[in-house]
């Protein structure tokens, strides 16, 4: 266990838990754009930078990729050269994104105005990383990737093509915080725009509707043991199997068989 204190207040901690994982076990809030707690730490927004001191030393770190290993070290989340970083950083996403809702709301919430050189008005993606953690890290794809340096820097597709690794789970959407990746299904087809990427939708072998990408199911049973036939049905039709197929449940066994 560690002793370390945060905005003067002393918490014990297991060594190696980042400090931005423990202020927000203790109720301190940190914002953050780039984390999630089911992806390894980053640190590409710099938002979570806290102050760190330490025998009349400090320094300026990100708390998602600050690991306590050490006692007696003082943190601070909203010391004066904290808030001044934070705000320049979030000016400098209003000018990426003025148009994003969650970069407005920081801005107002630290007395910032917008932008007055604003670099794209259309721009969402503020290059968290996070679409490109959750396919390569939870998914187990590498369907899209930052590509180009600098101001070019953006997150795609290899060439800019479809990709032939995406299954359409659509994760990269659901942890996406500025809402960059849209997802539209028509009734034959599921368009990811942000990606160029259109999968054929498959049909419920019972029912008939279009319930998932063509190549997900593969890739379930590619990762889990499931019943084959049970993934080429909907939700509504599987869990209709699935109570039509109790009154085959194999009490020796403890196995449930799904009806064909």
């Amino acid at each position: 266990m560690a002793v370390i204190f945060i905005n003067d207040r002393e918490f014990q901690t297991e060594e190696e838990v980042t400090l931005l994982e423990l202020a927000r076990q203790k109720g301190i809030e940190i914002p953050a754009l780039c984390h999630h707690q089911a992806l390894s730490p980053y640190g590409a927004c710099r938002l979570c930078t806290v102050e760190v001191c330490k025998e009349d030393k400090s320094r300026l770190v990100t708390s998602c990729t600050y690991p306590v290993r050490e006692e007696g070290i003082s943190v601070y989340t909203d010391s004066p050269r904290v808030k001044q970083l934070r705000r320049v950083i979030v000016k400098l996403l209003l000018a990426r994104c003025p148009q994003v809702k969650l970069i407005q709301d920081l801005a107002e919430e630290m007395g910032l105005e917008g932008s007055p050189f604003p670099l794209h008005d259309q721009e969402e993606c503020i290059l968290c990383g996070l679409c490109v953690r959750v396919c390569s890290e939870v998914i187990g794809k590498n369907a899209v990737s930052f590509s180009y340096r600098g101001a070019g820097r953006k997150v795609s597709t290899p060439f800019n093509e479809p990709s032939e690794e995406c299954v359409g789970c659509t994760a990269c959407a659901f942890v996406c915080p500025t809402g960059a990746i849209k997802v539209e299904d028509s009734d034959e087809t599921r368009y990811m725009e942000f990606w160029n990427t259109k999968i054929p939708l498959r049909r419920c072998k019972e029912c008939g509707i279009t319930y998932t990408p063509e190549n997900t199911p593969e890739y379930i049973l590619g990762k889990l043991e499931l019943p084959k036939n049970l993934l080429d049905l909907c939700e509504k039709c599987r869990r209709k199997a699935v109570a039509e197929s109790l009154s085959n449940y194999d009490v020796t066994s403890r196995s449930v068989i799904i009806k064909k």
